[in-house]
């Protein structure tokens, strides 16, 4: 028999020390260990000095930080859009790239609903422009009675021009889509170059613009007993990182578009690949 008092390196039992029994909401348990023993942090593992915050240093040395009158900029014209293309498309991915054909559209989208038009053509040259055309009214041709310049050079080159701003009366429409009044002429801006056709009055008349900027003034070049409008544009890689488009991204809008505008027919053509398609719905 051994004795009590024998030390045989067994603590007493009133001496042992008891942990407190983990369970298993314990982080340790749940991840499959247990430590050896717990201990408790005296000093931090870092010690952070503490400093009182330097002033800040205005961002271009050798300027004074003056804020002067000829520090505010006057962007004239389409050059706003070209600075900051995402206030007016959203972005210059190919969303925003795809986006600038739907602005075109939406204006002829504008002529069927107001049941001018009845045939829409959206097709990708082989070139990698897009031309877009309908067999509406025509966009007008005439001198602009408050700019005094072809309403042509107004809608495609100034913001904020157009038929979309009030709805009934005598006004151009009465229900519309697009930008009102800031689709074409941000397209325009956003362009390598763009070319607008238009039918009316027995003519054909036709103007040029290259990155938003007039190349052209409107000229006759034509006949017609027809009336319509075709713009052709072709993206600016100075804009956009990439300028290829995408026939299935336009086929499928096309034939959403169509499905919503009944009897309206829209046909999708891409030069490149050789396909076709179109869509009409009853």
């Amino acid at each position: 028999m051994f004795s009590a008092g024998v030390n045989l390196g067994f603590a007493p039992a009133e001496q042992e020390r008891k942990e407190p029994r983990a369970t298993l909401g314990d982080p340790f348990v749940r991840f499959g260990f247990l430590p050896a023993a717990r201990t408790t942090l005296q000093e931090p593992l870092m010690s952070v000095e503490k400093s009182s915050p330097k002033p800040a240093q205005p961002q271009n040395s050798g300027q004074s930080g003056e804020y002067t009158d000829n520090m505010i900029k006057v962007l004239e014209g389409l050059e706003a859009v070209r600075v900051r293309p995402g206030m007016y498309i959203g972005d210059t991915t190919p969303r925003g790239l795809h986006h600038l054909v739907w602005e075109i559209v939406d204006n002829s989208i504008d002529e069927a609903m107001a049941a001018f038009a009845k045939s829409i053509l959206i097709k990708i040259n082989a070139d990698g422009s897009c031309s877009v055309v309908d067999d509406g009214r025509g966009i007008p041709v005439g001198i602009h009675p408050d700019k005094k310049i072809p309403t042509l050079e107004v809608v495609f080159g100034i913001l904020h021009a157009g038929g979309k701003f009030e709805h009934g009366g005598t006004n151009a429409y009465k229900v519309t889509g697009g930008l009102h009044g800031v689709g074409a002429s941000v397209v325009n801006a956003l362009s390598e170059w763009l070319e607008v056709e238009v039918s009316r009055d027995g003519q054909v008349h036709h103007m040029e613009f290259e990155r938003g900027k007039k190349a052209s003034d409107v000229k006759v070049v034509g006949k017609s007993n027809k009336t319509g409008t075709k713009v052709t544009f072709k993206p600016d890689n100075q804009i956009f990182p990439g300028i290829e488009l995408k026939y299935d991204v336009l086929q499928k809008r096309a034939r959403e578009l169509a499905y919503l505008n009944e009897g309206l027919q829209i046909i999708n053509e891409d030069e490149r690949a050789g396909k076709r398609d179109e869509f009409r719905y009853e």
